[in-house]
Protein backbone atom coordinates (compact mmCIF):
# COMPACT_ATOMS: atom_id res chain seq x y z
CA UNK A 1 0.00 0.00 0.00
CA UNK A 2 1.51 3.27 -1.36
CA UNK A 3 0.41 5.30 1.45
CA UNK A 4 0.58 2.77 4.66
CA UNK A 5 -3.14 2.92 5.06
CA UNK A 6 -6.43 4.28 3.57
CA UNK A 7 -6.74 8.26 2.97
CA UNK A 8 -10.18 9.78 3.27
CA UNK A 9 -10.85 13.34 3.33
CA UNK A 10 -12.78 14.64 6.18
CA UNK A 11 -16.26 15.40 4.58
CA UNK A 12 -15.86 12.20 2.47
CA UNK A 13 -15.34 10.39 5.68
CA UNK A 14 -18.39 11.47 7.54
CA UNK A 15 -20.93 10.88 4.84
CA UNK A 16 -19.44 7.29 4.35
CA UNK A 17 -19.72 6.70 8.26
CA UNK A 18 -23.29 7.94 7.92
CA UNK A 19 -23.85 5.20 5.10
CA UNK A 20 -22.05 2.63 6.48
CA UNK A 21 -24.64 2.94 9.74
CA UNK A 22 -27.58 2.60 7.83
CA UNK A 23 -26.13 0.19 5.27
CA UNK A 24 -26.78 -2.57 7.72
CA UNK A 25 -30.13 -2.93 5.93
CA UNK A 26 -28.75 -4.23 2.74
CA UNK A 27 -30.42 -7.44 2.27
CA UNK A 28 -27.51 -8.74 0.22
CA UNK A 29 -25.50 -10.64 2.87
CA UNK A 30 -22.35 -10.28 0.61
CA UNK A 31 -22.07 -6.95 -0.03
CA UNK A 32 -23.06 -6.16 4.26
CA UNK A 33 -19.46 -8.70 4.57
CA UNK A 34 -18.03 -5.72 1.95
CA UNK A 35 -19.15 -2.69 3.84
CA UNK A 36 -18.29 -4.27 7.19
CA UNK A 37 -14.55 -4.99 5.80
CA UNK A 38 -14.76 -1.45 4.56
CA UNK A 39 -15.55 -0.16 8.19
CA UNK A 40 -13.04 -1.99 9.55
CA UNK A 41 -10.56 -0.53 7.13
CA UNK A 42 -11.43 3.06 8.47
CA UNK A 43 -10.72 2.73 11.73
CA UNK A 44 -7.19 2.85 10.76
CA UNK A 45 -7.82 5.27 8.03
CA UNK A 46 -5.30 8.54 7.76
CA UNK A 47 -8.95 11.39 7.93
CA UNK A 48 -7.12 14.07 6.30
CA UNK A 49 -8.59 17.99 4.99
CA UNK A 50 -9.00 18.59 0.95
CA UNK A 51 -5.78 20.84 0.78
CA UNK A 52 -4.09 17.59 1.96
CA UNK A 53 -5.49 15.11 0.16
CA UNK A 54 -3.18 13.25 -2.63
CA UNK A 55 -4.19 13.65 -6.01
CA UNK A 56 -3.93 9.84 -6.51
CA UNK A 57 -6.39 8.71 -4.04
CA UNK A 58 -10.00 7.19 -5.18
CA UNK A 59 -12.29 9.11 -3.56
CA UNK A 60 -15.75 10.12 -4.30
CA UNK A 61 -16.44 10.40 -8.33
CA UNK A 62 -12.53 9.19 -9.14
CA UNK A 63 -12.65 7.55 -12.13
CA UNK A 64 -10.02 4.91 -11.78
CA UNK A 65 -8.26 2.06 -13.94
CA UNK A 66 -7.57 -0.85 -13.04
CA UNK A 67 -6.76 -4.93 -13.82
CA UNK A 68 -8.30 -7.71 -12.64
CA UNK A 69 -6.63 -10.70 -11.84
CA UNK A 70 -7.68 -12.31 -15.62
CA UNK A 71 -6.28 -9.43 -16.88
CA UNK A 72 -8.87 -7.53 -18.03
CA UNK A 73 -8.61 -4.09 -17.57
CA UNK A 74 -11.75 -1.84 -16.41
CA UNK A 75 -12.32 1.76 -15.87
CA UNK A 76 -14.84 3.04 -13.87
CA UNK A 77 -16.21 5.93 -11.67
CA UNK A 78 -16.56 5.51 -7.97
CA UNK A 79 -20.03 7.56 -6.74
CA UNK A 80 -22.51 8.56 -4.02
CA UNK A 81 -25.28 5.71 -4.20
CA UNK A 82 -27.73 7.87 -5.83
CA UNK A 83 -25.30 8.92 -8.81
CA UNK A 84 -24.97 5.23 -9.34
CA UNK A 85 -25.26 4.11 -13.22
CA UNK A 86 -23.91 0.66 -14.78
CA UNK A 87 -24.67 1.80 -18.31
CA UNK A 88 -21.90 4.95 -17.54
CA UNK A 89 -19.88 2.38 -15.22
CA UNK A 90 -20.41 4.62 -12.36
CA UNK A 91 -20.44 2.23 -9.22
CA UNK A 92 -22.01 3.17 -5.83
CA UNK A 93 -19.78 3.03 -2.97
CA UNK A 94 -21.97 0.72 -1.06
CA UNK A 95 -20.76 -1.62 -3.90
CA UNK A 96 -18.02 -4.83 -3.41
CA UNK A 97 -16.02 -2.99 -5.85
CA UNK A 98 -17.05 0.68 -4.84
CA UNK A 99 -15.88 -0.20 -1.45
CA UNK A 100 -12.87 -2.41 -1.94
CA UNK A 101 -11.44 0.79 -4.17
CA UNK A 102 -12.38 3.54 -1.78
CA UNK A 103 -8.92 5.45 0.32
CA UNK A 104 -6.73 3.71 -1.95
CA UNK A 105 -4.20 5.00 -4.42
CA UNK A 106 -2.12 4.60 -7.51
CA UNK A 107 -0.12 1.50 -8.15
CA UNK A 108 -2.05 -0.16 -5.14
CA UNK A 109 -2.84 -3.85 -5.01
CA UNK A 110 -5.78 -4.85 -3.25
CA UNK A 111 -6.63 -8.82 -2.35
CA UNK A 112 -10.97 -7.92 -1.36
CA UNK A 113 -12.72 -10.94 -0.65
CA UNK A 114 -15.86 -10.13 -3.73
CA UNK A 115 -19.34 -12.47 -3.66
CA UNK A 116 -17.56 -14.39 -6.18
CA UNK A 117 -14.29 -15.13 -4.21
CA UNK A 118 -11.36 -13.45 -3.23
CA UNK A 119 -9.60 -11.50 -6.10
CA UNK A 120 -6.82 -9.61 -6.96
CA UNK A 121 -7.03 -5.85 -8.38
CA UNK A 122 -4.53 -3.83 -9.23
CA UNK A 123 -4.98 0.47 -9.68
CA UNK A 124 -3.04 1.52 -12.84
CA UNK A 125 -4.58 5.02 -12.92
CA UNK A 126 -6.69 7.50 -10.86
CA UNK A 127 -8.11 10.53 -11.78
CA UNK A 128 -10.14 13.53 -10.07
CA UNK A 129 -13.62 14.75 -11.87
CA UNK A 130 -15.46 17.31 -9.15
CA UNK A 131 -14.81 16.58 -5.73
CA UNK A 132 -17.38 15.36 -3.54
CA UNK A 133 -16.01 17.32 -0.69
CA UNK A 134 -17.69 20.47 -2.48
CA UNK A 135 -20.92 19.21 -2.75
CA UNK A 136 -23.78 19.73 -0.39
CA UNK A 137 -24.14 16.40 2.34
CA UNK A 138 -27.68 15.39 2.41
CA UNK A 139 -29.24 12.50 4.52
Amino acid sequence: MKYGSLIIEKKEYVYLKRILNVSGYAEDHETQKCLMKLSEELKTAQIVSEEEMPKDIIRFNSIVTLVLENGLEKKLQVVIPTERNINQNKISILTPMGSALIGYSKEDTIFWDFPGGKQQLKIIDVSQEETFSGLDIVM
